[in-house]
């Protein structure tokens, strides 16, 4: 339901308390574990929700399946499926060059999504449409003749800088779903799109499982989507997206595969470090390490000339080189 280009919604202490616990994941993930995935447990982690979001949508085809079309080896499936599965993997690969705000880009992204798939991708419909579960009418989407306004008004409150991002990302995905812009498509986009939103916020959701996590509640997503039809506001979906988000988070954080190693602490470090430091500052930013863990770090930073130290004990400052 768009108004005034702010679409309507209550804080609750749920939402709050959720909120708290996310922010406080991620500064953990940023500050100790590693926001750069290795490439392998990158596309390991792309094809899973590639296959959950079309899954979710009716897909039939198995992790296994995906990953080898992605591999560029022939399957024995629907056609259809297939033509999915390349779709979106072109949809992915280009994840990170579509900005969030652009409306062009979010139509280049269902057309490519949606090709070979539907008459005229990349474009909003010219029809009226319905959600229907079974024999049962779930939803009746706006006329086709509002769906450019309240698509214009739903990108113009993206640029709202006083909205926090993470709740901007999950009003998006609901009233895109309400408003279906488009005659197919509309949930793969409403999920991708709210990745990409969370993305320029916060690098790391690009790797988060919230595909795949969605598709384990699936009923849920579903049965939120219409209470807040009913309710008018997008309320409930964003306590429920808050705790897929803080479930994804919390998946990463207890993940051994993504500790940070000495190495990925003194890359990222330097990164960002002034040009004269001490163990203090080093410590300021991985809070979770001893102050002997962080004193061998610097003496392998040492050894691998990635600065000098000059001093003694716990006078030892360090320049960069």
């Amino acid at each position: 339901m768009i108004l005034s280009n702010k679409p309507p919604y209550d804080i609750t202490p749920k939402i709050l308390a959720l909120l708290a616990g996310i922010s406080e994941k991620i500064g953990a993930i940023n500050a100790h574990t590693l926001s750069k995935v290795n490439p392998e447990l990158r596309k390991q982690n792309r094809i899973k929700t590639i296959q959950a979001s079309l899954q979710i949508e009716g897909n039939s085809l198995s992790l296994e399946q995906v990953t080898a079309i992605i591999n560029h080896k022939k399957i024995w499936g629907p056609e259809k499926d297939i033509q999915e599965v390349v779709n979106a993997h072109k949809v992915y690969q280009e994840l990170s060059s579509f900005n969030p705000q652009s409306s062009r880009d979010f139509l280049k992204a269902h057309k490519l999504f949606m090709s070979a798939l539907i008459e005229h991708p990349g474009k909003y419909r010219s029809k009226g449409v319905g959600i229907v579960n079974g024999n049962h009418l779930k939803h009746i989407a706006p006329p086709a003749k509002r769906v450019p306004e309240l698509m214009k008004d739903l990108f113009l409150y993206l640029k709202n800088k006083d909205e926090i991002a993470l709740i901007k990302s999950c009003v998006f995905h609901y009233e895109l779903e309400f408003i279906h812009p488009f005659l197919d498509g509309n949930g793969r986009m409403g999920r991708l799109w709210q990745t990409l939103i969370l993305m320029q916020e916060h690098p790391l959701f690009e790797y988060l499982p919230l595909e795949t996590l969605i598709k384990e509640n699936q009923e849920t997503y579903y049965k939120t989507l219409a209470l807040c039809d009913q309710k008018g506001n997008s309320t409930l979906f964003i306590e429920f997206m808050f705790e897929i988000i803080d479930e994804a988070l919390s998946q990463i954080l207890n993940s051994k595969s993504h500790t940070l190693k000495d190495t990925d602490r003194l890359d990222s470090f330097v990164e960002e470090a002034p040009a004269i430091f001490t163990r203090k500052d080093y410590m300021l930013k991985y809070k979770n390490i001893s102050s002997a863990t962080a004193s061998r770090d610097l003496k392998k930073g040492v050894a691998l000339k990635y600065f000098k130290s000059k001093g003694d004990k716990n006078k030892t400052i360090y320049v960069l080189k």
